[in-house]
């Protein structure tokens, strides 16, 4: 967990806003005793956890693909090529939405706006380096060519969390996928 305490107030205030701003359907399946807090989402969400990015080309076509992605900050953090279509559309039309989902027992789901860490033509976000330390000891420095990966880390303007079984989601019996 790398969460302050004020950024666990504040993706609280955004997942209560959002359940809050979500269609009378959502809010039927997404009650609170079957979601999670920012605590305890951020407890089960330690590690890599395999997201579904959704970007939109330039013909306003939308796509999806996999990235590996790491909550940090109540943020979610993801990498590609700079050359990836996802790259491109990601500099071209920042707006984002991703999905964490595992089996029916959990689904994360959130849209914002994505920020470079580490643009290939310019400086480093203030907070790269940082990131860059954890990704570093989690993936180690021969994981990959460091230098052909960007980074993005999308701001969330809403968030929706659902947990069928939060007691057994906490208590890490529930099926990982």
């Amino acid at each position: 967990m790398y969460e302050t305490e004020p950024e666990l107030r504040d993706l609280q205030t955004l997942i209560d806003t959002s359940r809050g701003r979500a269609t009378a359907h959502l809010q039927s399946i997404i009650t609170g005793e079957r979601s999670l807090t920012a605590e305890q989402l951020v407890r089960v969400l330690t590690g890599m956890c395999v997201l579904v990015l959704s970007t939109v080309t330039a013909q306003g076509e939308p796509r999806v693909s996999a990235v590996d992605g790491h909550l940090l900050h109540g943020r979610w953090v993801f990498g590609t090529s700079p050359g990836a279509a996802k790259a491109r559309h990601l500099r071209a039309r920042p707006a984002a939405s991703v999905a964490h989902v595992r089996g029916e027992e959990l689904g994360v789901f959130v849209h914002g706006v994505v920020e470079n860490l580490n643009p290939v033509d310019g400086p480093g976000h203030p907070d790269w380096p940082a990131t860059r330390e954890y990704l570093h000891a989690f993936y180690g420095d021969g994981a990959f060519d460091w230098s052909d990966v960007v980074y993005y880390r999308l701001r969330p303007t809403w968030m929706t969390v659902y947990a069928a079984d939060p007691d057994r989601l906490l208590s890490g019996t529930a099926r990982a996928s």
